[in-house]
């Protein structure tokens, strides 16, 4: 009996021995474990963070060259619009000018034809005084019947260019286009009307180009 006791109790210490080595290779081997799966770990977190430099630095460049890219777009943008803003500058102007030089060349001709037609009235005056003056025996004369058609075709081509009499007689006095150079008693206009007419005025393109010559009644 005291035989069979020993050897249970030889095989139990045989088996704590047995069992110590592996718990303590056991016990080992787990820090060791959790050492390698925290090195895994920072290797991994150093690898994402590496990946995402790595991508950082080449969106950088990308977004650096798009925006070179805009910044010079928006310089082109501003020479066109430069350039379009002075085309439109000097169209205006270049407008302008032939605008004026229209109006300047109106007014000189306009100054030019009055001229010409201050000189030619006191050629009609003179070819009235003459038909005027013409007997009524010889108002059937060649001569003077040719002298009247040339009278008359002066005054057409006047009138074509814009020339016309000023009417006077019976009319109310107007200072912008009759001349008053004496007063007269008259019992066939009221007063303040145009008796007689020495000179006849005429206007060009409603202008005064010479004022008519009046007597008004007082």
């Amino acid at each position: 009996m005291e035989d069979k006791e020993k050897e249970a109790v030889e095989s139990a210490d045989t088996t704590e021995e047995a069992k110590t080595p592996d718990a303590e290779e056991a016990a080992k081997s787990e820090p060791e474990g959790k050492a390698e799966a925290e090195e895994a770990k920072e290797d991994a977190a150093k690898a994402e963070d590496k990946e995402a430099e790595e991508t950082d630095s080449e969106e950088a460049p990308k977004s650096e060259k798009k925006l070179f890219k805009n910044k010079k777009k928006d310089k082109k943008d501003e020479k066109i619009e430069e350039l379009e803003d002075k085309v439109k500058r000097q169209l205006a102007e270049f407008e302008n000018y032939r605008n004026r030089t229209e109006k300047e060349k109106a007014a000189m001709f306009e100054t030019g034809a009055k001229s010409v037609i201050e000189k030619i009235l006191p050629v009609i005056d003179n070819f009235e005084r003459g038909l005027e003056s013409v007997s009524e025996e010889e108002k059937a004369s060649p001569f003077a019947d040719g002298m009247n058609m040339i009278y008359k075709q002066l005054l057409t081509e006047l009138e074509n260019m814009g020339v016309k009499p000023i009417e006077a007689v019976g009319k109310e006095f107007d200072p912008n286009l009759h001349n008053a150079v004496m007063q007269v008693e008259s019992e066939e206009y009221e007063s303040g009307f145009v008796a007689a007419e020495m000179q006849k005025g005429y206007t060009y393109h409603d202008t005064v180009v010479r004022h008519s010559m009046v007597s008004v009644v007082n």
